[in-house]
């Protein structure tokens, strides 16, 4: 068995340490015969808190291109990704030493006809319960909601569900010890998913002042994926001949972003990074969204802290603790203050073995 050393400073503490890689597993304690496999910062694996493993444009995809989308991710360093919604069936990841760590949430439950076709398990109000207890089973401790989208009814964003239909659901999921995220582009549905207990919001472009102070209280978490939400302009333009109001209220929330993003911030709303990877969101982006992030105004240090050993946190995962899985990336440089090191990790290390 040939035991591995890594030398550099770990972060986030900073002191330059020698880490030992045995059976999988980190150790701080010396190790006769290690082999020294990389010098430089080493950071706790990344975590991608908005993925979608198994999606295309235009729905579930073949085992075969799911590795390559997971090997995307995990060369570019993200080994843990938190799933949000794909109607591939996914589970046999966990099988696989060599892909990223996967949670997942399930199929996306959404409204009827009120979602990206073959995307989502949609569902009337009366069948929303059901729907998310299966979800909660079939995953990995998540269910994710589709909490608005455009309605041809209205002509613009409205809510899947009713405040009512949304607390039963999310009141089912927890019963079933699953955690409740929700995709939130607009202001109205936030209220009756924030009264319900909601664990978290993807997007959530539409938070005001009030959400983000009731998100504090309740420790409800923001995922913001802004290279997302770069491309409203887009959207605005597809649906200005038909959708007029719903063009109108894109361009809006575009204009919007950068002023919720910092208040979030501000407000101290636990932010992870994630980079919406399936459908029309390339793979293997986690560096572009913490770059995103950090032109849009944030810290570059809380940024990559919470692409790493805080996203690892939130979502129940050891860092580069004695014991630990040896999950993590070599840099050659701190990340926090050379964003460009994280896109040229010097090694990548996964269940103990470098992959990359």
């Amino acid at each position: 068995m040939t035991v591995l050393r890594f030398r550099g400073p770990v972060l986030p503490e900073e002191e330059s340490r020698d880490v030992y890689v045995v059976d999988g597993v980190i150790t701080y304690e010396p190790q006769a015969g290690a082999v020294t496999a990389a010098s430089g910062w080493l950071v706790s694996g990344l975590v991608d808190a908005h993925n979608h493993l198994g999606l295309e444009d235009h729905g579930a995809i073949a085992d075969d291109e799911i590795v390559d989308q997971a090997l995307l991710d995990r060369d570019a360093g993200a080994l843990l990704l938190r799933d949000c919604g794909s109607p591939a069936d996914t589970s046999w990841v966990h099988g696989r030493d060599e892909l990223p760590r996967l949670v997942r949430a399930g199929r996306h439950v959404a409204r009827t006809r009120r979602y990206i076709r073959n995307y989502g398990a949609e569902v009337e109000p009366d069948g929303l319960v059901d729907a998310v207890r299966e979800q909660a089973r079939r995953g990995d401790g998540w269910v994710k909601l589709v909490g608005d989208w455009i309605s041809r009814d209205e002509g613009d964003l409205a809510p899947s569900f009713g405040s009512d239909d949304f607390a039963q659901a999310i009141e089912a999921a927890h019963a079933e010890g699953a955690r409740v995220t929700a995709h939130c582009f607009g202001r109205d549905v936030l209220p009756g998913l924030l009264d319900a207990g909601i664990d978290c919001i993807e997007h959530g472009t539409g938070l005001g002042t009030d959400h983000l102070e009731t998100m504090v209280a309740r420790g409800v978490a923001l995922v913001p994926t802004v290279q997302q939400t770069a491309k409203f302009p887009q959207f605005a333009a597809d649906g200005r001949e038909k959708f007029p109001d719903y063009s109108a209220t894109m361009d809006e929330l575009y204009a919007r972003r950068r002023d919720v993003l910092m208040q979030a911030w501000e407000a101290g709303v636990g932010m992870y990074v994630g980079t919406d990877g399936g459908g029309a969101a390339r793979h293997g982006e986690i560096a572009g969204e913490i770059e995103a992030m950090v032109a849009m105004g944030l810290p570059a240090a809380d940024v990559v802290a919470a692409a790493s050993w805080k996203a690892r946190e939130w979502l129940g995962f050891d860092g580069l603790t004695e014991g630990a899985s040896a999950d993590f990336v070599v840099y050659d440089a701190d990340p926090r203050l050379d964003l460009s090191t994280l896109r040229r990790p010097v090694r990548v290390v996964l269940r103990g073995a470098v992959v990359a």
